[in-house]
């Protein structure tokens, strides 16, 4: 996944999972940062980036903050009232975004994050029942670097949620235990509880079936999309595009249309530390 030499980022949410995972890399020796966004969602957010704040003020860490509408103009509950698009669906693609591009601008070898079996089991329920070859051909707990993109790794997914909380319950580390209020009817969250059902009468599913997925299933679908598809560069910010225009500038345009938007230096300007 990454080497003692890489500079780490870590993407922090104030929940358990992104908190354990920067406890464990700083406890190993790594030279973890972290980065916390502020997606506007009311209380939720403030609370979220107190947590992270917290965590990384009692141990000296570096944090590096960026609020989604001090910088671009707009939060996700507008993007996703402008866009007519699920909340999820806004939040998802600022998040790829900024933990991506922060990477790249400020010298990042991987971005890390905080899915553990649970999540990655659901996500690939979810990918399997609606067969989205692309997302089953990315769906490893790996991704290189390549096309403009920071590599990327999820070094919890053999951990799940349970053994993410006694891991923070027996380090004394203090998390948002809420759920997102703009989460409610995620599907998400429903493939877990129906995972969560399957292993009470059938212990060790969730790890089979994500386990077996990536040693039968995940080469077939690598094989089949092996083709690489041109990236060009967004003309508004620089990342990686499939055309003229990325899909978060898109995304902007729609709920920010008066809103300056950035150059592609803006996510380095705007991150501070700590």
């Amino acid at each position: 996944m990454f080497g003692p030499d890489d500079r780490v980022l870590v993407a922090v949410s104030g929940g358990k999972d992104s908190l354990a995972l920067w406890d464990i890399l700083i406890e190993l020796g790594y030279a973890a940062d972290g980065l916390v966004l502020g997606l506007g969602i009311g209380d939720y957010s403030e609370a979220s980036t107190e947590y992270a704040r917290s965590f990384a003020r009692d141990r000296g860490l570096t944090l590096h903050e960026i609020d989604l509408r001090d910088t671009y103009g707009f939060d996700v509950p507008t993007a996703a009232k402008e866009t007519k698009r699920v909340p999820c669906s806004a939040c998802g693609m600022s998040k790829r975004y900024l933990f991506d591009k922060t990477a790249i601008d400020l010298g990042y070898d991987v971005v890390v994050t905080g899915h553990n079996l649970d999540d990655e089991a659901a996500v690939l329920f979810g990918n399997t029942i609606r067969w989205k070859d692309e997302f089953l051909s990315r769906q490893a707990p790996v991704l290189p670097a390549q096309g403009g993109f920071p590599r990327k790794a999820k070094p919890l997914v053999r951990l799940g949620e349970r053994e993410m909380a006694a891991y923070c319950l027996l380090r004394g580390i203090d998390y948002i235990v809420d759920e997102c209020p703009m989460a409610e009817g995620n599907k998400h969250l429903e493939y877990k509880a129906l995972l969560n059902d399957l292993e009470r009468t059938s212990p060790g599913a969730k790890h089979q079936f994500y386990f077996g997925f990536l040693d039968r299933g995940a080469p077939r679908f690598s094989e089949e999309s092996s083709v690489e598809v041109a990236v060009s560069s967004c003309v508004r910010c620089g990342s990686p595009a499939n055309g003229d225009v990325c899909s978060f500038c898109r995304l902007a345009e729609r709920a920010a249309p008066v809103a300056f938007l950035p150059t592609h230096s803006t996510p380095q300007q705007e991150a501070s530390s700590q």
